[in-house]
């Protein structure tokens, strides 16, 4: 089998349980963002699944994806954690941030711009900074900071599932948090949610964005 038949492979499952989980809790599919998680995999492989379709590109480290943008034009996410002395080049290659927990981060990314910016806030669904995310008791004053910007555009929420936990839990409880966070910002309707295994968990709980790597292009 040829690398390109391989991902397509993977890619087709990924998009029908994709749209099996929307339908079953009577959602449009097409409502559903699909972010390929590109790290640690070449640019040839970001060539096939541009071949098929895929117009969206998720980064964790900002060296990586500087890289891989400059190479391949595209929609390209940044959804690691925020270091301070990158986000000056993060600006200038991402369109999506999905990962802002930090105020002071965000005055470094308006001192930085380069072109406007969807930008997520990363909520924390277990307290803990492991896998980063502001507490709920920050969100809102974040939330209104990067409201203000005449520049960039505040998307939504994102969150990872807790490791050990239940996920169908956890996204519950972030789908409650985005609820009671969309009547105090009402454009900020989009809900980054779901990575390869526990996308259709985030997908059935509201998710509009999923950040999916090793399901469409393995191990490595």
């Amino acid at each position: 089998m040829t690398r390109h038949n391989e991902i397509e492979q993977k890619l087709t499952e990924v998009r029908e349980r994709i749209a099996a989980s929307a339908k079953a809790t009577g959602r449009d599919p097409k409502e559903i963002l699909l972010i390929a998680v590109t790290k640690t995999f070449p640019l040839s492989d970001i060539e096939i699944l541009k071949d098929l379709g895929i117009s969206d590109f998720g980064e964790n480290r900002d060296a990586d994806g500087a890289q891989k943008a400059a190479a391949v034009p595209a929609n390209w996410h940044f959804q690691g954690q925020i270091q301070s002395n990158k986000i000056k080049s993060l600006c200038t290659w991402s369109h999506v941030v999905h990962s802002l927990d930090d105020a002071r981060h965000f005055a470094l990314i308006e001192k930085s711009t380069v072109h406007p910016l969807e930008i997520f806030l990363q909520v924390s669904l277990d307290g803990a900074d492991n896998r980063g995310g502001s507490d709920t008791e920050t969100l809102y004053t974040l939330a209104s900071l990067v409201q203000a910007s005449p520049v960039h555009h505040l998307a939504g929420l994102m969150a990872v599932a807790p490791l050990g936990k239940n996920p169908t839990d956890s996204f519950s409880k972030l789908a409650e948090i985005h609820r009671g966070f969309i009547r105090e910002f009402p454009r900020a309707t989009s809900l980054s949610a779901g990575m390869s295994g526990d996308y259709e968990e985030a997908i059935m709980h509201g998710a509009t964005h999923c950040r999916i790597g090793s399901s469409i292009l393995g191990s490595r």
